[in-house]
């Protein structure tokens, strides 16, 4: 039989490329004890700054208050019988973030004014189930029904993450987070919830972010964040992401759910073998994730290192079956970086996003340490895709940097600009080189948020300068930056008009 393979039409961006922002609850929306809602694990986190950590407010059993840096509950122990504490004159930014809970319509219609396609968003648990468990607050369902209103009359397509970065304060309290197997029935409950509330004007969902780094008291409720602890609870977060998959699709099969993984590629410092090596094992640590969510099983060699590291994960009978049923329909990843694998201990370090990065001598760094690569988002998209073969969705990608407001109230952030630029070429590359079937684009903090990581106003990287500092002044209003238009103009042309 002859067989013709002709060339095509070229690739490029679908004309339904989503193009976005993204923002998350617990750094932008404020508004943490209006509205019937419960407190989340990040309300007990106060400010940090570069270099200084941020850090968790605890009450003991005993009546005991103290604190301890959030850093350390990723690696180690919030004390036990530990009540995340709310200290009186402390700052704690997710308070108020930059108030999203007071501007959502300002807000959206600078988003509207750039060429939204779709929004990027979380639901905070604790404002639809306080607790966190079989209790429901219709408050806060009708804050996000308003939300989701305006952005469809705007024709912006809603894109939500059903949990991001946080928990329900009184699950990580009484119930150790996610350690405990009785959070998968909470969760599912709370995700069922939302499914069918918002059927009619959400069809983009993602169940948890960036999962692969997901750990300690204020992301995943864990006192003791050993590798049992911290393996079981993700394990349990698997069985409810699978869960909440099936459930969706049950309620409107029409959504597409998928995973999100924090995506940052390492390439073997050198071509010693070792080097090699010590990059394909730092990129299993999300691809684990990834072939668990996308493959629907574990993979030998995760449980080969369960073997070597006496892990054993308790399982209930039908978690493997449910995990296998339910699987993703894409996959969502943040992008900021690259960094390099060496054997060698005397290599240099720099910051990453959740981790500390060997530096790669050939890239430049941002203000927070983080490596410039814009050629490696083509390269972590030719990884996923080639490895996956689903759609894939870039929703989070940026640069953190403090802007500065010039006397005549201009804010010229060019190195946004050209950060951007430059990412969206590679984007653009991967798709009309490589094939790579892309869902969209969605700049991480569109509108001036808190940073995750340190807590700072300061670290910004919105289009939109939002008047809040890190003493907890300002007035939150909004103010558009030069990149404002850029975006605008990248949008109206598709991607095309980038210089």
């Amino acid at each position: 039989m002859k067989v013709e393979i002709k060339g095509g039409k070229r690739m490029t961006l679908k004309k339904d490329f989503l193009w976005g922002g993204a923002v998350a609850a617990n750094q932008y929306e404020g508004g943490y004890n209006e509205g019937g809602r419960g407190l989340s694990t990040f309300d007990a986190v106060t400010g940090g700054g570069y270099k200084k950590p941020r850090k968790v407010t605890y009450q003991t059993s005993d009546g005991t208050i103290g604190e301890v840096p959030v850093d350390s509950t990723m690696t180690g122990k919030v004390p036990e019988h530990t009540f995340g504490y709310i200290k009186e004159n402390t700052f704690y930014p997710s308070h108020q973030a930059t108030d999203f809970y007071h501007h959502y319509k300002e807000d959206i219609a600078l988003m509207a004014e750039m060429g939204f396609k779709c929004l990027r968003m979380s639901i905070s648990w604790s404002r639809i189930c306080p607790k966190g468990m079989y209790e429901i607050n219709e408050e806060g369902l009708q804050f996000y029904d308003e939300v989701f209103d305006e952005l469809l009359k705007y024709q912006i397509e809603p894109v939500v993450t059903i949990n991001h970065f946080d928990m329900p304060m009184y699950l990580a309290d009484h119930y150790d987070g996610w350690s405990s197997r009785e959070v998968i029935d909470f969760f599912v409950f709370y995700a069922k919830t939302v499914f069918e509330r918002y059927k009619n004007k959400v069809k983009y969902w993602m169940t948890f972010n960036e999962i692969n780094v997901l750990s300690g008291w204020c992301q995943i409720g864990v006192h003791d964040n050993n590798p049992q602890n911290l393996y079981q609870a993700h394990h349990h977060i698997f069985v409810a992401s699978a869960k909440a998959v099936q459930i969706g699709h049950q309620i409107n099969p029409d959504n597409k759910i998928g995973m999100m993984v924090s995506y940052t590629p390492s390439y073997p410092m050198t071509c010693l073998p070792e080097d090699v090596m010590e990059a394909i094992e730092f990129n299993r640590q999300k691809e684990f994730y990834m072939d668990v969510q996308v493959k629907g099983y574990y993979p030998e060699y995760q449980l080969k290192k369960f073997e070597r590291d006496d892990i054993s994960i308790h399982m209930e009978k039908d978690d493997l079956e449910i995990i296998k049923n339910g699987t993703v329909d894409y996959i969502g990843f943040s992008y900021y970086m690259s960094t390099v694998s060496s054997t060698d201990p005397n290599a240099e370090k720099t910051e990453g996003n959740q981790f500390i990065a060997s530096k790669n001598p050939y890239l430049k760094t941002s203000d927070w340490g983080w490596t410039v690569d814009p050629l490696g988002l083509r390269i972590a998209l030719n990884q996923i895709y080639d490895r996956y073969h689903i759609p894939v969705f870039i929703v989070e990608n940026g640069l953190g940097a403090p802007d500065v407001i010039e006397s005549d109230g201009s804010i010229n952030d060019e190195y946004r600009i050209n950060y951007l630029r430059d990412h969206i070429k590679a984007m653009k590359q991967a798709v009309d080189i490589d094939g790579v079937d892309l869902m969209g684009y969605t700049p991480w903090g569109c509108i001036d948020i808190v940073s995750a990581g340190t807590g700072e106003m300061k670290k910004r990287y919105g289009f939109v300068y939002v008047e809040r500092y890190d003493d907890g002044t300002g007035d939150f209003s909004r103010k558009k930056k030069k990149s404002f238009e850029w975006y605008k103009k990248v949008i109206q042309s598709h991607g095309d008009l980038l210089d």
